[in-house]
């Protein structure tokens, strides 16, 4: 299939010449393992498009990773909810404002339960039920998914910790930040009820096209075929529904699925998640239109004519 993408968030391992391809484990903040693909014996250095004899340096995401637990090892903030300060204080991974989950819980008068078998944690107050496990990267709250490119994390101290814009959206909250401070503000006012805010219709063939796309695929990879379809839907030059834009035949048509049929089978759990991911907000693609799976394409159409962006498993991604 086609479809064009940026990077919002990703994660950097190393870079590696032309041939193999080995990408670090540890998974760093926010950047992007890269390898070079020589399609000649003529080199042009970090050449990013696919025209006769230049490199195009092929640029793997995956989500970040908290490989040090050392809660001592972060810079800390001190944290307010509505006028109460905390008595602990916020960690910042990966650039990101971190509360400790059970101390902002507790200032909201909600019920906090852990479960050290399982590693995870349920909120539940007037109007919500929140869960959410370490190392984690989707959080539910009232059976909505909320994901981050960061995991829920346990560390040193003892306490599980979550990013702050992950835990202001479950409880309607705002969240500011400074230098020394992170503050969530308004009145606590739990997250629209899943059965209230996504549509039927949209999660239908959503879970469809992932799934149909992008079966087996890491579930990054899955949310960022999703993207494509909601940048497509947000463009004035595709059809403005996700049903629009799947069986859109304007130029042709737009997804193989939809001529084998595999876009009526039924998606699999990953893919109906990815779908209401997506239909989030959360965005890992910044913006592209086009992608495909190299080893079963059958047209060059959008290697020849636009801009390589990244690849996540077995899909290339392009503006």
């Amino acid at each position: 299939m086609k479809m064009k993408n940026k990077i919002g968030a990703a994660a950097l391992a190393l870079v590696i010449t032309a041939g193999s391809l080995t990408v670090s484990a540890e998974a760093l903040s926010h950047k992007t393992a890269e390898r070079a693909i020589t399609h000649s014996d003529t080199v042009n250095d970090r050449a990013l498009t696919e025209r006769p004899g230049a490199t195009r340096w092929e640029r793997y995401i995956s989500l970040d990773s908290v490989n040090n637990k050392n809660v001592w090892s972060y810079a800390r903030k001190s944290v307010k909810v509505g006028k109460t300060v905390l008595s602990v204080q916020s960690v910042t991974i990966g650039g990101k404002d971190y509360l400790p989950t059970r101390a902002v819980a507790n200032a909201l008068g909600l019920s906090y339960t852990y479960t050290s078998s399982t590693r995870s944690v349920v909120i539940k107050g007037a109007g919500l039920q929140m869960t959410f496990s370490d190392g984690c990267y989707v959080t539910y709250a009232n059976d909505r998914a909320l994901f981050s490119m960061t995991p829920a994390v346990i560390l040193s101290d003892g306490r599980m910790y979550l990013p702050a814009g992950v835990l202001a959206k479950a409880f309607g909250l705002g969240v500011s930040t400074s230098d020394s401070e992170v503050n969530l503000t308004g009145a606590y006012s739990p997250i629209t009820h899943a059965s209230k805010y996504y549509r039927e219709d949209e999660v239908f063939w959503l879970a469809r096209i992932i799934h149909a796309e992008a079966k087996g695929e890491p579930l990054l990879g899955q949310i960022a075929v999703g993207n494509v379809v909601l940048n497509r839907v947000k463009s004035n030059l595709y059809p403005n529904t996700i049903y629009g834009v799947i069986f859109d035949r304007k130029y042709g048509v737009q997804f193989s699925p939809v001529l084998d049929g595999s876009i009526y089978n039924t998606p699999s759990f990953n893919s109906t998640l990815a779908a209401k991911i997506c239909l989030e907000g959360s965005d890992v693609s910044d913006g592209v239109f086009f992608f495909l799976r190299p080893e079963a394409s059958t047209s060059s159409w959008i290697p020849n004519n636009r801009l390589y962006a990244y690849s996540i498993g077995r899909h290339d991604f392009y503006y």
